[in-house]
């Protein structure tokens, strides 16, 4: 069984017996064993040649991605191939990277680098804190289950909100009873039909005033223009790890929005991603040679 990974098998603990492990990455040139692949693991970035390497697989039978959401190359993969996301992997690097948005975004962390920038001692009073905040999960999944185990000891409430209802996680469809009491709403939701542009006008309107959005979900969730509009009435405050476009081009005027902490999308991007990708991958591959259903695949809309 031929397998092909974006890094050197010995970064796995274990490569099954039977396992023929070649490595592959973006910059490659594919081999002529190309037609014999039947696991494809592409490299962390999507790049055009992920594509192409695909429609020439003519055994491939899995697809696993190392990164959570899979709205990129999901339109790529064959029918009777398997998708499977790296759910789980980003946990900790999104949900350390959401909390430190809210703490920096809250405590107006930005206004003091920029202030240091120029000498300036830029004390302005009191600033609000996480604790006592009311905090709004949106999107309960894994990594919404990582930001809220982060967030415990900051002495803020939490509500879980998600598409499955189950105990202690509410319906999204509560949200419009649910935004206007919440004063930090973090967003986390995969992108999909139904997510694209949910955080609309009217999700913003509902929204109570000074309350804070963070995005670590995709640009497309929210609708780039509506925010704007609250962001420069003063009313809200964002941080962004996404936006619509990205990159946001440097004449964007999201930039010099007021009120808006934004980042260039590395929510997974720390020290905590490879050795848990090394881990599933090493898990998948036992799985497959073994024959056992393999975790996180993709079905239904996400």
């Amino acid at each position: 069984m031929r397998v092909w990974l974006p890094f050197e098998p010995e970064l796995l603990d274990h490569v099954p017996d039977g396992v023929d492990v070649e490595v592959f990455s973006r910059t490659d040139e594919p081999p002529p064993t190309i037609t014999d692949v039947e696991l494809y693991v592409p490299d962390y970035e999507f790049a055009p040649i992920t594509v192409e390497v695909i429609e020439q697989m003519s055994r491939l039978r899995v697809v696993q991605t190392l990164t959570a959401g899979v709205d990129r190359i999901r339109p790529h993969v064959p029918d009777g191939v398997l998708l499977c996301s790296a759910r789980g992997v980003h946990d900790a690097s999104t949900a350390e990277l959401a909390v430190a948005l809210t703490l920096a975004s809250l405590r107006g962390i930005p206004d003091f680098v920029r202030a240091a920038e120029t000498g300036r001692w830029a004390y302005d009073g009191f600033r609000p804190s996480l604790a006592d905040r009311r905090v709004l999960l949106v999107g309960y999944g894994s990594i919404g289950a990582a930001v809220e185990r982060r967030l415990d000891g900051f002495e803020c409430s939490v509500t879980r909100v998600a598409r499955r209802v189950r105990p202690g996680v509410r319906s999204i469809d509560e949200l419009a009873g649910l935004l206007p009491e919440a004063e930090v709403v973090i967003v986390m939701v995969p992108i999909t039909d139904e997510t694209r542009g949910m955080v609309d006008a009217a999700f913003l309107a509902r929204m109570r005033d000074g309350a804070l959005l963070v995005n670590v979900a995709r640009g497309a969730v929210v609708d780039t223009g509506a925010l704007l509009a609250e962001l420069s009435s003063g009313r809200l405050r964002a941080a962004l790890d996404v936006t619509e476009p990205e990159p946001l081009p440097s004449d964007h005027p999201l930039w010099s929005a007021p009120g808006v902490l934004i980042s260039p999308h590395v929510g997974g991007a720390s020290t905590a991603f490879w050795p848990r990708a090394y881990r599933l991958v090493g898990e998948q591959l036992e799985r497959y040679a073994r024959g056992e259903p393999l975790s996180n695949q993709v079905s239904g809309t996400y």
